[in-house]
């Protein structure tokens, strides 16, 4: 009779890891899910810093009658559209980081030219206003690098634990499913030609 006991036993305690296995995995995921998601919203935070500054400095701009009202048009409409796309820590597939990026590279490119084409106006370069909202601008922007740096790294770290063995059979069980990262610009890994 005792022997009859010990295959029970066995598989019991098989029973016992693999469910305390399966709830270990997913507290795991879903405390990297969590530091993710804090990561996002300090991402999300330093875009909405910068898409905040954007109307002071169009409004520092326009007071100058001849600048290209053209570049202003194109800096107002990258920051509408870059501020209608909003993801949440849910929504974070490859595909919608892809087009969460997207808009914001053309707001920073549309502000690339805006200051490029100040470089003309002596006057407005010497503009008060227009240093100190040039001055908060590039320090939200080494703001924004390092945001979606903390972001990547969590995202590492969270997809290559989705991904090991076997981590991976309890996350599929879960619905837990890869998250998507930040990536360089197209073009960028081409450095910028300069002519004198």
């Amino acid at each position: 009779m005792k022997k009859a006991w010990i295959p029970i036993l066995v598989i019991g305690l098989i029973a016992l890891f693999v469910y305390t296995k399966a709830v270990g995995v997913y507290n795991i995921f879903v405390q990297n899910e969590e530091t993710i998601s804090g990561q996002w919203a300090e991402v999300e935070t330093q875009y909405q810093r910068r898409a905040d500054l954007i109307p002071n400095l169009v409004n520092t701009v326009r007071g100058y009658a001849d600048f290209e009202q053209q570049t202003l048009t194109q800096v107002v409409e990258a920051r509408a559209k870059a501020t209608s796309i909003n993801l949440t820590a849910d929504d974070l597939t490859p595909e919608n980081i892809s087009r969460f990026q997207e808009a914001q590279d053309q707001l920073s490119g549309s502000l690339s030219r805006l200051l490029v084409s100040v470089e003309r106006y002596p006057d407005l370069k010497a503009n008060q206003s227009f240093l100190e909202l040039q001055a908060q601008l590039e320090g939200t922007e080494n703001r924004i690098a390092v945001a979606r740096r903390n972001f990547n790294q969590s995202v590492q770290s969270y997809n290559s634990n989705l991904r090991t063995f076997p981590n991976n059979m309890f996350a599929g069980w879960y619905g837990f499913e890869r998250k998507g990262y930040f990536e360089a610009a197209q073009g960028a890994e081409t450095a910028p030609s300069v002519e004198f």
